[in-house]
């Protein structure tokens, strides 16, 4: 039974004025308009948000009914998942509708990062690991993930050329994404060079290779395929694979193989029936240019240890073969952990609806998306399709 998107809503990303409350409530309202529902057709809700102390209100599920009365009483529930939150949501909500419990369901993903420092963000989204073995890594996830990408070039050579190209291609394309939170292009050299302006973080890691801290939304209106039908816009869930690997990195053999995401991607591909050469875009969690490397490799468009060639050959990038993170990706368009893995589905679906503008993908009908929660830990793969 597939389940269809019929609706979405999106909002900038960046540093917003808007709190948590005025964030839920844009993007709900404008969603279900966005489906030619009222709101009262919604059945159930689900809000995905991180907010390990980002912000002082937490049990926000309740929140998107103060500026929508008719969802009073409707069942609403909070979801959390590291960084992997607003798929988690979508599964959710997914779930609800293939157990017929609800027709219509609204799913949010939010996160306000901003009213605080960049130091105390970092503190907070370290408790995304495993906090015994990360405590006393200097840098947060930054400097978790610079050992990973310090131990990738002990393994396979300096892949600093590379981390650049994937900074620069995300900034590039993001200058075509009228939401992202940072619309400029960094170019290579600017991304490859050590600066003042483009310090190093953490290992081999600089400024530019790490995803931006933003506020943000995103959401969506899922239904099942027999009501999307009737509606003038659906983009189906053609397959969907959650896996979770151990949050002790310890217990993994090797860091630098993201086992957890290769399981997840070849399970929604097996049960899609597709390759990566049928897809036409894919939506990746590329938190740090690291972890975009390391899932060309997980998701099977590289081989071990040759991420490098994907970007190197212009594979990934827009016009390639496979174009990567049309969006911007996580690098440029933003990364408010909540809303994360629900904006890579809005903007998948608008890649699949031809409502992309200049981001377009041209003649994409078949999109994939990959959001991770801490270190490949929690891991969901998603492929799309129109409906008709």
């Amino acid at each position: 039974m597939l389940t269809c998107i019929v609706g979405w809503s999106h909002s900038k990303f960046g540093k917003l004025e808007f709190g948590l409350e005025e964030l839920i409530a844009n993007v709900a309202a404008d969603a279900v308009a966005d489906a030619g529902l009222q709101v009262g057709d919604i059945d159930e809700i689900f809000v995905g948000t991180f907010n390990p102390g980002l912000v002082e209100q937490d049990f926000p599920s309740s929140l998107v009914l103060n500026n929508s009365p008719d969802l009073r009483f409707k069942p609403a529930t909070r979801v959390e998942n590291a960084c992997a939150t607003g798929s988690a949501a979508v599964y959710q909500a997914v779930r609800a509708v293939e157990s017929k419990r609800a027709r219509c369901v609204l799913v949010i993903g939010v996160e306000k990062m901003t009213a605080l420092d960049s130091a105390s963000v970092g503190r907070a989204l370290l408790k995304a690991s495993y906090v015994e073995e990360t405590k006393a890594i200097e840098g947060g996830f930054a400097g978790v993930f610079g050992q990973i990408a310090s131990s990738y070039f002990q393994k396979y050579g300096d892949q600093s050329d590379a981390l650049a190209r994937i900074s620069a291609k995300n900034h590039r394309n993001a200058i075509a994404n009228p939401l992202a939170h940072m619309r400029q292009d960094l170019g290579f050299d600017f991304c490859r060079q050590e600066s003042n302006r483009n310090p190093i973080v953490a290992g081999p890691l600089k400024r530019t290779d790490c995803a931006l801290i933003s506020d943000g939304a995103a959401a969506l209106v899922l239904t099942d395929a027999a009501t999307a039908l009737r509606m003038k816009k659906a983009v189906a869930l053609r397959a969907m694979c959650q896996t979770s690997d151990y949050l002790q990195l310890s217990r993994r053999s090797d860091v630098t193989s993201f086992e957890g995401a290769a399981r997840a991607w070849s399970g929604a591909m097996a049960q899609a029936g597709l390759s990566n050469r049928d897809l036409d875009f894919i939506e990746l969690h590329d938190c740090f240019t690291i972890s975009e490397l390391i899932q060309y490799e997980a998701l099977g468009i590289a081989a071990r240890g040759e991420g490098a060639r994907a970007i190197n050959d212009g594979m990934t990038e827009m016009g390639g073969e496979l174009p990567v993170n049309p969006s911007g990706g996580l690098k440029a368009r933003g990364h408010p952990v909540g809303a994360t893995g629900v904006s890579m589905l809005v903007n998948a679906a608008m890649q699949l609806t031809g409502n992309a503008g200049d981001m377009q993908v041209k003649g994409a009908a078949l999109g994939g998306a990959f959001n991770m929660g801490g270190v490949s830990v929690a891991n969901y793969a998603t492929v799309l399709e129109p409906l008709r």
